[in-house]
C-alpha cells in the first residue's frame, strides 16, 4: 500500500432536498489498498460510494483522481476513469442473458456482427476466477441470489477496473463463495487495484482491510489502520454506544403444539419433513446452502406446491394455499425483501399495510389513506425506521429500514406464528440488535417464530431449539444446552444424522 491516493473525496457534503446525509466527509483511496467503510445503515455509506462512483454528484466539496480534481457526470464517466461500483441492489437487466449483461454498453464486435462465442469465453474466463460455474447463456432471472452477485462481481472485474467500489458484496453468499471472493480481492491488491470494501459482517473487515472508515449520521468518526481495532470497537464505534449484550434473554415456551408438520414434501427441495412448534418458542433452522430450509418455509406457508399434512392452532390447513395460510395466523417474512417482501417503487404506507389491506378498506373498495398514514406513523416509532419523510418510497430506505419496515408489514397483520427467513441479512450491528429485540419480544408476549439463517451465532443466540437440514431432510434437532456450533455443523453436514424427537 504505497503511493499518493488513486481517488479521493475531500469535504464532500450531500443533501436531499432539505435533508443532508453527509457532512463533509474525506476519504481516500491508495493503489494497493483495502479501505473498508463501516457504518449503520442509514450513516452515508451507499451515498459516498455513488458519490465516488459517478451516480450522484456532491452538493459541496469534489473528488480527485491522481490528485487532480474530477467531475463525474455519469458513472460511465468513472468507468472511463477505472472507478467501478459493484452494487448491493443487483443492476443486472433480468430477461437478459449473463453474457449480455456482462457485455451491455460495451459488447465486442466484428463489424457489424457481435463476436458472441469470444464473449462467452470472456465470461467463463471471468466466473471461473470466482469459482462460479455458471452458464453465461442463462437468463439472470434463473439464477439464484449468490449467483446474480458472483455475476456483478465479475462482471466489475471485466471493466479492469484501477479502483473497485464493493457495496455488501457477500451479504448473500455462502461461506465458500465468501472465501473465494475474499482470496480474489487479495489477488487484486497485489496487483496494485484500489478496493473500497463495505460489509455489515465485522469479521470480514478485520481480516481483509487495511484501513478503516466509520461513518455515523453521515459523520467520518473515525479513520485508522485496521491492525488492533478489533470488532467490537468497530461496531461502539458505528453506533457510537456501548454493545455489551447483542442477544437478549431467553422467554420460557409454552407447552401447547401452535404449528404441527408432518411429512411435508416440497418437490425437488424438501422430502418427508416433520417437526412441532410450541406457543412462545423461538425455533431455529439451520443447515448449509441448499439444505431446503427456505423451500420447505415457503411449502409451509403456503407458497410452494407440496404434499403433507400442516395444522396450524389445531386447524388443518390446505398446503399451496397462502391466504388460507395467512388467515389460520401463520405469516412468512421472506430472505428477498427487495423482489419478495418490499414494492420499492410505491410509498412506505402502502407497503406496511399490504398483508393488513381489509383492515384498512373502507366500504369494501375504498383504501383510508388517513388510517394508512397513522399506521405508518406508529410503525415508524415502534420499529425505529429512519425514513426522511413519511411519503417516500420503499426503495429509498437502507437496507436495514427496508428489513424494519418488512417486519412492521408482516406483523401489522398480527399474527400469532411468524416465519423469519434470514432477519438481518445485509443490515448493520445496530439494527441487527434491534431486530433480536422484536424476535424475543414476539416470543415474550406469547408469539410463536421460526427464524431461519445462515448464521450459526444467530441461531444460537435466539433460538431455544434447533432443528437441522440435510439435503433436503430434517437430520435432527439440539435444544438447551445441546445448542453449539459443532452439534449443529455434524447435522447440516450429515455426520450425526438421526429422528428428531418430538417437541
Amino acid at each position: 500500500m504505497t503511493g499518493a491516493p488513486i481517488l479521493a473525496a475531500k469535504g464532500v457534503s450531500r443533501l436531499f432536498g432539505p435533508n443532508q446525509v453527509l457532512f463533509d466527509v474525506d476519504f481516500e483511496l491508495r493503489p494497493g489498498e483495502v479501505h473498508a467503510l463501516i457504518g449503520e445503515n442509514g450513516a452515508g455509506k451507499s451515498t459516498l460510494m455513488k458519490i465516488l462512483g459517478g451516480y450522484l454528484a456532491p452538493s459541496s466539496g469534489g473528488l480527485e483522481v491522481d490528485g487532480t480534481p474530477v467531475s463525474f457526470a455519469s458513472h460511465r464517466e468513472a468507468e472511463a476513469a477505472g472507478v467501478v461500483l459493484i452494487h448491493q441492489e443487483f443492476n443486472l437487466a433480468m430477461p437478459l442473458s449473463v453474457e449480455e449483461n456482462m457485455f451491455l454498453g460495451r459488447e465486442w464486435k466484428r463489424g457489424p456482427f457481435l463476436r458472441s462465442k469470444d464473449m462467452q469465453a470472456e465470461c467463463r474466463r471471468l466466473l471461473a476466477r470466482l469459482d462460479c460455474k455458471v452458464d453465461p447463456r442463462l437468463r439472470c432471472r434463473d439464477l439464484s441470489v449468490p449467483e446474480r452477485q458472483m455475476v456483478e462481481i465479475a462482471k466489475a472485474l471485466g471493466q479492469d477496473a484501477r479502483v473497485l467500489i464493493m457495496d455488501e458484496p457477500t451479504a448473500v453468499l455462502t461461506a465458500r463463495e465468501t472465501d473465494v471472493l475474499l482470496e480474489q480481492i487479495e489477488r487484486l491488491r497485489a496487483e496494485g487495484c484500489a478496493i473500497l470494501y463495505t460489509s455489515h459482517k465485522l469479521g470480514e473487515v478485520a481480516r481483509i482491510a487495511d484501513r478503516v472508515t466509520v461513518l455515523r449520521d453521515g459523520h467520518r468518526v473515525a479513520c485508522r489502520e485496521a491492525t488492533g481495532f478489533t470488532e467490537h470497537a468497530m461496531a461502539e464505534a458505528m453506533v457510537g454506544r456501548e454493545l455489551s449484550n447483542l442477544f437478549p434473554p431467553k422467554a420460557v415456551p409454552g407447552d401447547e403444539v401452535v404449528l404441527e408438520v408432518r411429512g411435508l414434501t416440497v418437490p425437488g427441495h424438501a422430502k418427508n419433513a416433520s417437526f412441532r412448534l410450541r406457543r412462545g418458542e423461538v425455533l431455529g433452522f439451520a443447515g448449509l446452502v441448499g439444505a431446503g430450509r427456505t423451500e420447505l418455509m415457503e411449502g409451509v406457508a403456503g407458497f410452494r406446491d407440496a404434499s403433507g399434512e400442516i395444522d396450524v392452532f389445531g386447524r388443518r390447513v390446505k398446503t399451496g394455499d397462502p391466504r388460507a395460510t395467512r388467515e389460520a395466523g401463520l405469516v412468512y417474512l421472506t430472505e428477498d425483501r427487495k423482489e419478495k417482501g418490499l414494492l420499492l417503487g410505491f410509498p412506505l404506507s402502502q407497503n406496511l399495510t399490504l398483508l393488513a389491506l381489509d383492515d384498512f378498506t373502507r366500504g369494501g373498495v375504498r383504501i383510508d389513506k388517513k388510517a394508512e398514514v397513522q399506521a405508518l406513523a406508529r410503525a415508524v416509532k415502534e420499529y425505529d425506521i429512519a425514513a426522511r419523510d413519511l411519503t417516500m418510497t420503499a426503495g429509498g430506505l437502507s437496507g436495514g429500514n427496508q428489513q424494519k419496515l418488512l417486519i412492521a408489514k408482516t406483523l401489522l397483520a398480527d399474527p400469532g406464528i411468524v416465519i423469519i427467513d434470514e432477519p438481518t441479512r445485509g443490515v448493520d450491528i445496530g439494527a441487527k440488535s434491534q431486530i433480536y429485540a422484536f424476535i424475543a419480544a414476539l416470543a415474550a408476549a406469547g408469539k410463536s417464530v421460526i427464524v431461519v439463517s445462515s448464521e450459526l451465532p444467530e441461531v444460537i443466540g435466539l433460538a431455544d431449539r434447533v432443528v437441522v437440514m440435510h439435503r433436503g431432510t430434517v437430520a435432527g434437532e439440539v435444544e438447551g444446552e445441546a445448542i453449539s456450533e459443532s452439534a449443529i455443523l455434524r447435522l447440516a453436514m450429515g455426520l450425526d444424522e438421526k429422528e428428531p424427537e418430538p417437541a
